[in-house]
């Protein structure tokens, strides 16, 4: 695996959902996704950044959205789905694992802002393609297994002032 160097090509992938839970629930505040993405980056070169994000008919939501695109960030939106029984569902599991799959023969690094253990399959995947991984998340909501998985970690909740708005 390589180390950090500044020709490496990098890709972003942000699971908005995971990320606004955590900083919701523990700390009260938003994501700085603009910060996310220049500490994911490290000064490499970005290929791309693509927030996945669920369309829930909040209010200020397509402000959001837009303001991810003004950041950098391409978007994926998927509208909530609600079942007869009145549960909810929405995730990008499946599509962020593409998009990996599928942009891991353009780079050198790819790094997942999530701390779904579902990732970790991904990772161990990606590692054995050559790919390197590194995982942005809060350690409070991360999965030990996607942790272990990754060649790198970064505790968000560790730098709560670049990371939080």
């Amino acid at each position: 695996m390589t180390d950090i160097h500044p020709n490496q090509r990098v890709a972003v992938l942000a699971d908005a959902q995971n990320l606004y839970h955590t900083a919701q629930s523990v700390y009260s505040r938003n994501i700085d996704y603009s910060s996310l993405l220049e500490k994911s980056v490290q000064n490499r070169e970005l290929t791309r950044a693509i927030a996945y994000v669920i369309r829930a008919d909040a209010p200020d939501e397509e402000r959001f959205f837009e303001a991810l695109v003004d950041i950098g960030f391409e978007t994926k939106i998927k509208d909530i789905k609600t079942f007869n029984d009145g549960s909810k569902k929405a995730d990008w599991d499946v599509g962020m694992s593409l998009d990996a799959v599928t942009l891991a023969n353009h780079v050198d690094t790819i790094v997942l802002c999530t701390g779904d253990g579902d990732f970790s399959r991904l990772c161990s995947h990606l590692r054995h393609e050559g790919v390197r991984v590194e995982v942005v998340a809060f350690r409070s909501s991360t999965a030990e297994e996607l942790i272990e998985a990754a060649d790198s970690f970064v505790d968000m909740s560790e730098r709560e002032d670049t990371f939080l708005l």
